[in-house]
C-alpha cells in the first residue's frame, strides 16, 4: 500500500498511523522486527530523521521496542494491540459518522445504509 502523506498534517503522525495501521492489520505481527529507520524512510520517501521520530513516539507507546542489536521490534502484548486496535476502528466510525451527519442523514438512515453495505459484502 502506498504511504500517501498529506501536507497539511505533520509527516511523522502520518508515519505513526501508517506503521500501527500496519501492526493491527497483520501486516507486522507480534515481535516481528521492523525494518530499519532507512528502509523505512525509503519506502515512505521521507528524511530519516522524520522517520526516526515516528518510531520514537511508537516506542514511547510502547507498540513498539528498541533491542540493543536486533532493532525494533512489535511488542508482544497482545491487550495492547487489541486496544489500539479498537482505538483506530473508534476513531474510522466516528470520523464516518460525522461525514454522513455532514451529509444529512439521520442515525437510523445510517444504520440501514451501513446494513445493506454490510449484506452486499457478504
Amino acid at each position: 500500500m502506498p504511504w500517501d502523506l498529506d501536507n497539511n498534517r505533520p509527516i511523522y503522525l502520518q508515519l505513526m498511523e501508517r506503521i500501527q495501521l500496519d501492526i493491527v492489520s497483520g501486516v507486522y505481527r507480534p515481535g516481528d522486527k521492523l525494518p530499519s529507520v532507512r528502509e523505512l524512510a525509503l519506502e515512505a520517501a521521507v528524511n530519516p530523521n522524520t522517520m526516526q521520530k515516528a518510531l520514537s513516539e511508537l516506542e514511547r507507546s510502547g507498540i513498539v521496542y528498541a533491542k540493543r542489536t536486533s532493532g525494533r521490534l512489535i511488542t508482544e502484548d497482545e491487550g495492547m494491540l487489541n486496544q489500539l486496535k479498537n482505538e483506530l476502528a473508534q476513531e474510522h466510525i466516528h470520523a464516518f459518522l460525522e461525514k454522513m451527519d455532514e451529509l444529512g442523514f439521520s442515525r437510523e438512515e445510517i444504520l440501514t445504509l451501513t446494513q445493506e453495505q454490510l449484506k452486499e459484502a457478504e
